[in-house]
């Protein structure tokens, strides 16, 4: 980090301990929608009044209830994007806007614009690349049983799995660093895409945090896009996906293992009568097992092998994150232009 850049961050952390954010870094306030045109002009309005400096985008992802035209009232700039689902307006949003600090949320009204300078002093003060709001209470209010169940379920599974990183994986209350945004790949198209932020936080071993939120209650008129088996099966194959390719040993040793034990159940009782009579009595029954266990060893094989492609694209993503800019160029240069023209006037007072 270059002393200007360190300058500018710990300039803009100061002023956001005291209480105001300003300084040099830029925030965008991200907000993907789909049908939310009753909570999404409020949202945006509270999020004005909470971060006055900061520049408030909502992608419209096909709302068909006026959605577009409420966040434009309320003052957002908005934009489209044709491709359903979350990943997809994620992707597309961290690909268009440039800023130095990025946060994320809903336009469902559960989450509240007045944590956004919380979440902001954490990333700062904690030198981090994502802030996490978790959910005070989600557990007990989340819609329905079954998604507060599969929050427990897919959290639990989570840690287990790539870390104890984070507790709540499906929070959609975020604060990111440029780096961490144009770092990430976002490959998901759906609701898995929060998954992926905090799969991809935990492989490149990025500084990342938590902070306990307050979690609401959708107001009369909103309703969950959240389907409990369907959406719930895609998050399940996300994170076989994303162990695949990240922990493709562990992946392809259970499945190796798993070979591996359908052949010897079915091996053993054809052994034992071998023993006995020393005749293979079974023939297809011995053949079956032994093609369960050469699929077994060529699964643990390609783990192995797998798993040195993996170390490899870690090392390029963790390279390629190390090279981006902290700061846009626009704020870089204004900081630069700051820092010579403060140069210039020492000098002449020097010379006076």
């Amino acid at each position: 980090m270059s002393d200007t850049s360190a300058g500018a961050l710990n300039g803009s952390a100061s002023a956001i301990q005291t209480g105001s954010i300003a300084g040099d870094l830029s925030v965008a306030v991200l907000i993907p929608c789909y049908n939310e045109a009753s909570t999404i002009g409020a949202v945006v309005q509270e999020f004005r009044e909470a971060l006055p400096g900061a520049r408030v985008y909502v992608y419209d992802n096909n709302s068909t209830d006026g959605t577009a035209l409420k966040a434009m009232l309320a003052g957002a700039e908005v934009m489209r994007e044709r491709r359903q689902g979350k990943g997809h307006v994620v992707r597309r949003m961290f690909a268009d806007i440039e800023a130095d600090i990025y946060i994320m949320a809903d336009g469902d009204g559960t989450y509240s614009p007045k944590d956004a300078e919380e979440l902001i002093r954490i990333l700062l003060t904690e030198r981090a690349d994502m802030v996490v709001g978790t959910r005070r209470g989600v557990h007990d209010d989340a819609g329905r049983q079954g998604h507060a169940a599969g929050n427990r379920l897919f959290n639990i599974l989570y840690r287990a799995i790539f870390g104890r990183d984070f507790t709540d994986i499906f929070s959609g209350y975020r604060a990111f660093s440029r780096r961490f945004v144009k770092s990430f790949p976002a490959v998901s198209g759906g609701f898995e895409i929060e998954t992926e932020m905090s799969v991809h936080g935990s492989r490149l071993k990025l500084p990342v945090t938590e902070i306990e939120l307050d979690y609401g209650r959708r107001p009369e008129g909103s309703h969950s896009k959240l389907s409990t088996y369907r959406d719930g099966g895609k998050i399940l194959w996300m994170f076989a996906m994303l162990m695949k390719e990240t922990r493709p040993f562990a992946f392809f040793s259970a499945i190796s293992m798993a070979f591996m034990a359908t052949s010897l159940i079915f091996m053993t009782p054809v052994l034992i009568s071998y023993f006995q009579t020393g005749l293979v009595e079974r023939m297809p029954t011995w053949v079956f097992s032994l093609v369960l266990m050469v699929l077994s060893s060529l699964m643990f094989t390609a783990g192995l092998i797998l798993d040195s492609v993996s170390r490899a694209r870690a090392e390029q993503l963790r390279i390629h994150y190390m090279s981006l800019p902290l700061q846009t160029r626009t704020t870089a240069s204004a900081t630069s232009a700051a820092t010579l023209e403060a140069g210039a006037n020492r000098l002449n007072k020097s010379a006076a």
